[in-house]
């Protein structure tokens, strides 16, 4: 099982103040505990056996107040098994109509992009950091990714990639735990739970600033040249 890192560490007990919101809101800090939180609370094995039964129990969690402005929660989409997982920042509003990450404008760049690879989305899986929109596109709170973190985890252990790629700064920054631009963490391959990652821009930035996208080009080639090792040799190169 992956352990949850630091940064992402879930709190078992909330604050007097999340009590005290709680019972404003009509729901006890009982009731929002789970028999499935607790017992990963407690180190214990879901009792989830796949990625449908996880996103069911998602859909419903109300663990920050992202779940007072969403319109549902956008879990993943993807191939359970897959070898390479890529991994953004938190859902858009286009994402939270439909439920599905990476759609519009910015996920048919993706799509492209997983095109130039000889891949698609039933090959990969494609999730967030956190899987509720936040106000106006603003960058997730600690404590949203603190809160998330409970399916993050299970997600993450149930598809057990052989790779990951970060796309954004934000998703970069929270997943390495590390306040370095973005410009600094391209180029090198990172570790996280002794898996190889790899970060480019979020193909919204290169919408933005279309002069990026040959350094993505250059990015998606180290990945496709990893890809290819990773096919020719049964483990990542």
């Amino acid at each position: 099982m992956h352990t949850p890192v630091s940064l992402l560490a879930f709190e078992a007990e909330k604050s007097s103040d999340h009590k005290q919101a709680d019972a404003v809101a009509g729901v006890t800090t009982d009731a929002a505990v789970t028999d499935v939180e607790a017992a990963v609370m407690e180190g214990a094995p879901a009792s989830f056996k796949t990625l449908d039964d996880l996103a069911k129990d998602a859909s419903t969690c109300r663990l920050c107040s992202l779940a007072d402005t969403r319109n549902q929660v956008v879990f993943g989409v993807g191939n359970p098994q897959a070898d390479l997982m890529f991994i953004g920042e938190a859902p858009g509003q286009e994402e939270d109509l439909k439920g599905e990450p990476f759609v519009g404008r910015a996920g048919q760049l993706l799509d492209r992009m997983l095109h130039a690879l000889k891949l698609d989305r039933e090959k990969v899986y494609i999730m967030n950091t956190i899987k509720c929109r936040p106000p106006n596109n603003r960058d997730p709170r600690p404590d949203e990714v603190q809160a998330c973190n409970l399916w993050f985890d299970q997600q993450l252990d149930m598809v057990q990639p052989k790779m990951i790629c970060l796309l954004g700064r934000v998703a970069a920054q929270t997943i390495l735990q590390s306040d370095a631009p973005l410009g600094s963490l391209r180029g090198r391959w990172h570790d996280y739970q002794g898996i190889p990652v790899w970060v480019t821009y979020h193909p919204a930035y290169l919408l933005r600033s279309p002069r990026q996208k040959e350094k993505s080009w250059q990015d998606m080639r180290q990945l496709q040249q990893r890809i290819q090792a990773l096919n020719s040799s049964g483990a990542v190169a």
